[in-house]
């Protein structure tokens, strides 16, 4: 669950009327909001880049920076918090203006206590909808990045549509994707997930749409394959850019016409699936080589989430270190109860090159070896030379796997590509891409 959950509605209210903004706190304090309050815009903009509000409250009219700026400046901060605006110069144009522009509310002074009332309810209504515990109760921040992205995320799963998650490998994509699967209104549906890079194309071809009865050797029974399985709910495509270009365009066409054709069927089956993908390649670099679809993409890119390394958000790194040594403590068993100072500070200045996935390693193996309740500085400089040792995710297995492979064939055929191709079981085209994938000349074996 998200730290940065309170039980009372935030509020920061923006006024260059000191005994305004006094008595307005006293009031807001007194119907239960917490209130930060702000002589001005700047000032307010420095609240807003350390602290989540559920609502800000500012006057129209100010020096320097007045309230539709300060709405601009949070709009491009990406920060997604309603806005009332107040003004004793109220006229149907600002008030038209400021809706237009995307502004939550707009009021005159002198402010009519009921009016801001219903409208400061609803406001954090919707605010706090976004900071519901149940859809996101697995991811553990205090970020105001990831409290960001976690507000986008629940607008977005209120929308049936695609949505791509990118980010480097460990930082928590699968569990994004699942989070806003329980934010959606398919979460009493399946959420169904695959990893497109772990499977040859044949194979996951089969996985996706499934197979019919005698389709291929072993096929001895019906596959209804992934998309079926997910039928009504979500379907999440892990490492969606190792996924082959020819299979690629049957996903396109299922996307587009909302049906499967299974492999060995010539039966059409209509299925109703939300998909969100994953990747942490860059796809745009992926597309100018020709290894991804650009239709594919924009198909899959209606919205697109990128999550930042455990570096970005290193103030999360005490709290989940804390988290998952209770977590990991109970799993196993084990009487730990935190880390001492000097190891907390050897975790909060590791750079996580596998980000939450190593942290997760690193605590895992301390709970596994401390003789003691806290775990000492040296357990934790143990796992962490031990991480270092980086274990491959199965991508870069595969891949390694594949480089190797490609080098002893063209070896074996010195470099004549059309006799590595049949020896792999590819077409030259194939064997080819594969050799420019991975940076191989077959001059360099003749």
């Amino acid at each position: 669950m998200k730290e940065t959950i309170t039980t009372e509605p935030s509020v920061l209210l923006v006024d260059d009327d000191e005994s305004l903004l006094r008595l307005m706190t006293i009031r807001l304090r007194g119907e239960g909001y917490q209130v930060h309050s702000a002589a001005g815009g700047k000032e307010a903009l420095k609240l807003l880049s350390t602290k989540n509000f559920d609502l800000v409250l500012s006057d129209l009219r100010m020096p320097g920076l007045d309230g539709l700026s300060l709405f601009e400046e949070i709009m491009a901060l990406k920060r997604d918090v309603p806005v009332i605006l107040m003004t004793a110069h109220g006229t149907i144009q600002d008030a038209v203006e400021a809706t237009q522009r995307g502004v939550f509310g707009f009021l005159t002074k002198p402010v009519d206590h009921d009016e801001l009332r219903q409208l400061m309810t609803k406001a954090v209504a919707q605010s706090q909808g976004t900071r519901s515990p149940k859809w996101c109760e697995n991811i553990i921040t205090q970020s105001v990045q990831m409290e960001q992205l976690l507000d986008q995320a629940y607008r977005v799963a209120q929308r049936d549509v695609s949505v791509l998650i990118s980010g480097a490998s460990g930082t928590g994509k699968e569990l994004f994707a699942k989070a806003i699967h329980q934010a959606s209104k398919r979460a009493d549906k399946a959420f169904v997930a695959i990893n497109c890079g772990a499977l040859p194309e044949n194979l996951l071809e089969s996985e996706l749409f499934g197979h019919s009865k005698g389709a291929f050797t072993g096929a001895v029974q019906e596959h209804q394959g992934l998309f079926r399985e997910a039928d009504g709910g979500t379907l999440f495509l892990d490492e969606i850019g190792d996924m082959p270009v020819p299979l690629q365009v049957k996903l396109l066409r299922a996307i587009q016409e909302q049906t499967i054709r299974p492999v060995g069927s010539s039966k059409q089956i209509e299925v109703n699936v939300r998909l969100l993908s994953a990747t942490h390649k860059d796809l745009n670099k992926e597309m100018q080589e020709g290894n991804f679809r650009e239709d594919l993409y924009y198909r899959l890119n209606v919205v697109n989430l990128t999550l930042p390394t455990l570096r970005e958000r290193s103030e999360d790194i005490p709290l989940l270190a804390r988290h998952l040594l209770s977590c990991s403590g109970k799993k196993h068993d084990v009487n730990v109860s935190r880390f001492s100072d000097d190891a907390m500070q050897l975790l909060t200045t590791c750079l996580w090159p596998g980000n939450v996935r190593q942290l997760v390693n690193v605590v895992e193996q301390c709970v596994a070896l401390t003789q003691t309740p806290v775990i000492a500085s040296h357990l934790v400089e143990q796992a962490l030379s031990a991480s270092e040792q980086k274990w491959p995710t199965l991508t870069e297995a595969r891949d390694a796997f594949e480089h190797q492979y490609l080098l002893k064939l063209l070896k074996m055929t010195d470099g004549n590509v059309t006799r590595a191709a049949e020896l792999a079981g590819r077409n030259r085209t194939d064997m080819h891409k594969l050799m420019k994938k991975h940076n191989l000349q077959s001059s360099d074996f003749k």
